[in-house]
């Protein structure tokens, strides 16, 4: 049911335990492997979200045999040996990065037509750089519409070099999509890939990395940048594959436990984590939080005052605007730098963040790729507009857990449906948590 606004009352948090959904980004890279390995792969835990379905419809589009259990968070794909069956289709990819860059390598040299559009933001998020490496190699790719953005079409070619660049500044997704795609593109010599510029976002080239090893793919990192893949490779099937917990999704409830003071932990993700959204904890611990790690766990356990930051967080852009949340509870002036990729996520974070926080009553100095935020003495109980972005609604609910409002307060929540692109059910989640 769609809910045009959600009021959320003043509230305090109990102790409690939260059973995290599977990781989007582990998630959809685990589907588009399995749909390209040798055999077939059992997915658990998988999340099913509007990003995840999204990818799984564009695969059975594709002509992939897959077998969805969403009430055991399963799915079992039937893989294609590296090449999808389908020659011709027209793939509708919402405002899904996750789907749109990585079907647009692979399907770069699967020897077809292809077109490939979304939502009217999708088509306001840059792709030229991906477009051009793919291009540069013998990928034949046009827009179809403004340059350098999506709807694209694809026309079938081979590729003729073997050597491909890729900037790094700008989206770690281009990197993950030309590195998924490589067996695609290296089948009778080796592929070299050169990282041109800083490489933001890190982590998530290494979950790339972990999941391609886990398919049994050989890769050489030659040197810092600067990548080999051997040719003639297929992607092997693990047979079993667990998804684990959103690392994203558990900085909501660990913040919630250090705004209160409540403990909180959340289960599906630890120690043993390959996100780099893991790192969340190490600034909750910079703020004064308490935090326990275990395997398979996290547990924020107590607070004292938390204490103001001044923070890179090239890492964790997404965990960033938890971490914006927490910083209104701070004692003093924050400052999170290097998140200058919030401006090409699913709404300009940047400025929608600054333009919220302000509506709560911080002061806010707004960067090109920075935020200064003092926080004020009393939240303003406001509405919040959400810019069709699940990491504005999410956050921004974290904003209600203050006792001092006025009674009959409020913070609103609009269009709280957005939270369907990565967790559905949050609220329901997040009123587990509330007293």
């Amino acid at each position: 049911m769609l809910i045009k606004s959600l009021e959320l009352k003043p509230s305090s948090v109990k102790k409690a335990t939260i059973n995290l959904p599977g990781s989007k980004s582990i998630s959809n890279r685990a589907l588009l492997l399995s749909s390209l390995a040798e055999g077939k792969t059992h997915i658990n835990n998988l999340l099913f979200s509007d990003d995840t379905k999204l990818m799984i419809s564009s695969l059975k589009k594709l002509g992939i045999k897959l077998e969805e259990k969403e009430h055991l968070q399963k799915c079992i794909v039937n893989g294609s040996k590296n090449l999808f069956p389908s020659k011709k289709n027209d793939l509708f990819i919402g405002n899904a990065g996750t789907v749109i860059r990585p079907l647009l390598a692979v399907l770069a040299f699967n020897q077809g037509e292809y077109k490939l559009h979304g939502t009217d933001r999708m088509h306001e998020r840059p792709i030229g750089d991906l477009v051009n490496s793919l291009n540069s190699i013998g990928a034949k790719i046009q827009y179809m519409n403004n340059v350098g953005y999506p709807p694209i079409k694809i026309i079938s070619s081979h590729a003729k070099k073997s050597k491909i660049t890729i900037r790094g500044n700008l989206s770690s997704q281009f990197l993950t999509s030309v590195l998924m795609s490589s067996p695609m593109i290296a089948k009778n010599e080796n592929l070299e890939i050169e990282i041109l510029g800083e490489l933001i976002s890190k982590p998530y080239i290494n979950i790339t990395l972990k999941l391609m090893k886990l398919f049994g793919l050989k890769i050489k990192e030659v040197k810092k940048n600067y990548f080999m893949i051997p040719s003639n490779q297929i992607y092997k099937s693990p047979k079993n594959i667990n998804i684990e917990g959103d690392a994203s999704t558990a900085s909501y409830f660990l913040a919630a436990a250090a705004i209160s003071g409540s403990p909180i932990r959340v289960n599906g993700i630890g120690n043993d984590s390959i996100q780099g959204d893991i790192e969340f904890i190490d600034y909750l611990k910079l703020m004064n939080a308490k935090v326990k790690t275990g395997k398979n766990w996290i547990e924020v356990t107590s607070k004292t005052k938390l204490k103001p930051i001044n923070a890179d967080l090239n890492n964790i852009p997404d965990a960033a605007m938890t971490l914006a949340i927490l910083c209104l509870y701070a004692d003093g002036i924050s400052t999170l730098r290097n998140i200058g990729s919030w401006r090409v996520k699913e709404t300009d974070r940047l400025s929608a963040m600054s333009k919220e926080l302000r509506k709560l009553g911080a002061k806010i100095t707004e960067g090109k790729d920075f935020l200064i935020i003092k926080p004020p003495k009393k939240l303003i109980p406001s509405i919040i507009d959400t810019y069709d972005d699940h990491r504005m609604a999410m956050s921004f609910s974290l904003a209600s857990l203050n006792s001092k409002y006025k009674k009959g307060s409020f913070i609103t929540i609009n269009n709280p449906n957005c939270v369907s692109k990565t967790f559905p059910n949050y609220f329901d989640f997040f009123n587990r948590i509330l007293v």
